[in-house]
C-alpha cells in the first residue's frame, strides 16, 4: 500500500462501516453460534480421545497427531473465543462457557490445560497483542522480537535452522515465560510498585519470585498433567503402555507446537503486512490498522477452517474479537468487500506462503513495513 493511499483512507466512514457490520453481527447471534463452537470443541475432544485411544499401543505419529489436533482445538477455538468474550451473550451457553467462569480454579485443568496460565494468556493476548498491533509493544510483534537474530552475524542458512527448532517447543520456551511476565509487569503496575528486573535468567531461575512463579504457576502443573498424570492411567496396562502413552504425549507436544506456530506467527508478519512506531489515535485508525496489519488463509468451510482454528479469519477477528467463531464466516466476504470499497489491500494467502514470508522476517531477510516508508 502506498504512503499517499495509506494516508488517504477515509477512517471516519470506515469505522462507520465496520460498526454497521458489527451491528449486524450481532442481530444475527442466535443458539447456533454456541451450538457450532460446542461442535469444534466436540470435533476436538474426539481427536485426543482416539489419539490416546491408540497410544498405548507403542509410540507412533497418528496418535501423536490426534492428540496434538485436541489440544490444538481446545486453544484455539475454545479457550481463544472464550476469553474473549464471545459467549458471554451466546444463547444457551452454560457459565462454563463465559469469561469470568471459563478455566478458573481447578476448572484450568477441565477446561483448558496448558504451559499458560489462563490469566497470562488474557492478559498478554487480549490486552496487549489486540490493542497494541504490530507496534513495539506488542509482544508478538516477530520482527522486534526476532532483532537479536536479525542482526546477528550468524550465516542465513543457521538463522533459518534456529527458527526451525524454535517451532517445536515455543510455547514452552517463549509464549509461557513471555505470558508470565507481561501479566508480573501489570500487576507490579496496578500495585503501583516498580516494574521487577526482568532478566531472562531470572525468568527461569527458582531463585527469583518471577521463575518461582513460572514454574509452581505454569511449567510444573503441566507437565505433571500431560506427561505424568495422563500416563499413569495406562499403568494397568502395563508399564510398556504407559510409555508409549508418554512418548506419544511428547511428540504431540512438538507437534502441537508446530501447528500453532504454523498459523499463529504468519497471521501478523511479512513484507507486506505493516508495522507501526505510534499507538493509534483514533477508532477508524485503529481499525485500519488490525486489517493492515493482519493476514487470512484460506477460508469458508467448518472442516477447513478447524483445521486453522479460525487463525484463517484473523483481520475478521481482530476488527471484532468478541464475537463467535462462526459469525467470521459470514463476516469475511463483507469485510473484503468493504475493503475493495475503501481501497484498501486485504491480504489473503496459503499458509505455506505467509509462512515462508513471516520466517523471512524473522531471519532478517526482509522487514515490516511502516506507513511512512510503505
Amino acid at each position: 500500500m502506498s504512503l499517499n493511499s495509506y494516508q488517504t483512507v477515509d477512517r471516519e466512514q470506515l469505522a462507520k462501516d465496520i460498526k454497521q457490520l458489527h451491528q449486524q453481527a450481532l442481530a444475527d447471534m442466535g443458539p447456533d453460534d454456541f451450538r457450532h463452537m460446542r461442535r469444534m470443541e466436540r470435533w476436538g475432544q474426539a481427536c485426543e480421545l482416539l489419539g490416546y485411544a491408540t497410544a498405548w499401543l507403542a509410540p507412533n505419529p497418528v496418535s501423536a497427531l490426534l492428540i496434538s489436533q485436541g489440544s490444538f482445538t481446545r486453544w484455539t477455538q475454545v479457550a481463544h473465543p472464550i476469553q474473549h468474550r464471545g459467549y458471554d451473550k451466546a444463547q444457551g451457553a452454560s457459565q462454563r462457557y463465559k469469561s469470568k467462569k471459563f478455566a478458573q480454579g481447578w476448572r484450568r485443568f477441565l477446561d483448558w490445560p496448558d504451559w499458560m496460565t489462563p490469566s497470562g494468556w488474557h492478559h498478554e493476548h487480549d490486552g496487549l497483542h489486540h490493542y497494541r498491533l504490530g507496534e513495539t509493544a506488542d509482544p508478538n510483534n516477530a520482527q522486534h522480537n526476532m532483532e537479536w537474530l536479525r542482526q546477528s552475524s550468524l550465516p542465513m542458512w543457521l538463522r533459518y535452522t534456529i527458527v526451525a527448532l524454535f517451532s517445536g517447543v515455543w510455547k514452552l520456551s517463549y509464549y509461557t515465560p513471555r505470558t508470565h511476565k507481561e501479566l508480573e509487569i501489570n500487576a507490579a503496575r496496578q500495585q503501583g510498585k516498580p516494574v521487577p528486573e526482568m532478566t531472562r535468567l531470572g525468568g527461569w531461575s527458582l531463585f527469583t519470585p518471577r521463575g518461582r512463579g513460572l514454574w509452581l504457576q505454569s511449567i510444573l502443573p503441566y507437565v505433571a498433567y500431560r506427561f505424568v498424570f495422563l500416563p499413569a492411567l495406562f499403568l494397568p496396562l502395563g508399564s510398556v503402555a504407559a510409555t508409549s502413552v508418554l512418548l506419544n504425549s511428547i511428540l504431540a507436544e512438538i507437534f502441537t507446537n508446530m501447528h500453532t506456530f504454523l498459523v499463529m506467527i504468519p497471521n501478523h508478519a511479512g513484507d507486506d503486512v505493516m508495522a507501526f512506531d505510534e499507538k493509534s489515535h483514533s477508532k477508524g485508525e485503529f481499525y485500519l490498522r488490525q486489517i493492515l496489519g493482519s493476514v487470512n488463509y484460506p477460508t469458508g468451510s467448518n472442516f477447513n477452517d478447524f483445521f486453522y482454528g479460525w487463525l484463517n479469519y484473523q483481520i475478521e477477528h481482530h476488527l471484532w474479537p468478541d464475537l463467535p467463531l462462526s459469525q467470521y464466516q459470514k463476516l469475511q466476504p463483507q469485510v473484503k468487500a468493504l475493503c475493495r470499497k475503501h481501497n484498501i489491500p486485504y491480504c489473503q494467502d496459503s499458509v505455506f506462503k505467509r509462512l515462508l514470508k513471516a520466517v523471512d522476517i524473522m531471519v532478517g531477510k526482509t522487514s515490516m513495513l511502516k506507513p511512512a516508508a510503505a
